[in-house]
């Protein structure tokens, strides 16, 4: 463990983790940390930012994140970001999503989808995959695409790779998963064994902030929590998660179903690291390192394509 990953887990343990430990989980609470954890992060250079609003004929809102320069980019990345299904945004997440955007060389669009409670399941899947589709209807090739997602964003977009998939939709190049929330129903044996090791959450939050988003809905049902999906004909998956989160059994479980249904799947468990440790790039070494690996799977996977349409054509 780095020094830098260290000092992370020390202030996640100091500020965050007290939160997880109260006996009910606060939206405002939450949202309202989520809302100062925004900083300024500089686009990175050669790249360009846009924010969608949802106003006029683009009422999917989000961000993209496109290159000046289009001829350098031919792959696309649809994100979808963490939070547990009811706080944080595509500002929070800019950090990693601009690290992993930058080293692709991917356009992306950081998706933000609608929050629980107010809009429990599917709303949120709903909008992924209505985003997908107006990617593919706006000429982008599904070998060229890539989900990616964090935490309930990583839960997100496999459980969007399995709707996809029933649907008969074309499938993107492969799925991206960091520290994957794949079970509402919490049923995960490292829950248990990694409470009080996990600096960021304890483990009875989790299945007490799964009620949010799950509303009166059955939470093993698959496009709820993927890890209850028949996962054959997936695309290549990388999922990278930490040895001491307590959602580590959500990671490694998929992986193993995942590889038994035929599907290629690169399970990275990295050692003491906070969840999504990804989101402290550039501060913490290992979330660089980790973005690389990422980036290197995108680019494996993601075909590129010459004459792939311009930039701007906003989901709507």
């Amino acid at each position: 463990m780095s020094w830098q990953s260290a000092i992370a887990c020390w202030l996640l343990k100091r500020h965050f983790r007290p939160e997880t430990l109260k006996p009910h989980v606060s939206v405002e609470r939450a949202r309202a940390h989520a809302s100062t954890r925004i900083r300024r992060v500089s686009v990175p250079s050669g790249w360009r930012l846009a924010v969608c609003d949802g106003a006029g004929d683009a009422p999917l809102r989000g961000e993209w994140l496109e290159p000046e320069a289009w001829g350098s980019v031919a792959r696309t990345m649809l994100y979808c970001h963490g939070g547990g299904y009811y706080f944080c945004s595509p500002a929070s997440h800019r950090p990693l999503v601009f690290g992993l955007a930058a080293r692709a060389r991917t356009r992306t669009f950081s998706l933000d989808y609608r929050l629980a409670p107010e809009h429990p399941f599917p709303a949120a899947l709903d909008d992924v995959l209505a985003a997908y589709r107006r990617l593919l209807a706006d000429g982008t090739p599904p070998e060229s695409l890539v989900i990616a997602g964090d935490s309930a964003g990583g839960g997100l977009a496999l459980a969007a790779l399995v709707a996809l998939r029933d649907a008969g939709d074309p499938l993107p190049a492969a799925g991206v998963l960091f520290s994957p929330w794949t079970d509402l129903a919490a049923t995960g044996r490292t829950i248990e064994s990694n409470d009080g090791r996990d600096p960021m959450f304890c483990g009875a939050a989790i299945g007490r902030a799964a009620k949010f988003y799950v509303g009166d809905a059955d939470p093993t049902n698959p496009y709820l929590s993927p890890l209850y999906a028949d996962f054959s004909g997936l695309p290549p998956l990388l999922i990278q998660a930490s040895s001491t989160e307590v959602l580590l059994d959500d990671a490694r479980r998929v992986a193993d179903r995942a590889s038994a249904a035929g599907v290629r799947v690169e399970l990275e468990v990295w050692p003491e690291l906070p969840h999504v440790w990804h989101l402290w790039t550039p501060f913490v070494p290992e979330a660089k390192r980790a973005l690389d690996r990422a980036a290197q799977f995108v680019r494996l996977h993601a075909c590129e394509r010459a004459g792939q349409t311009e930039p701007g054509a906003t989901p709507r």
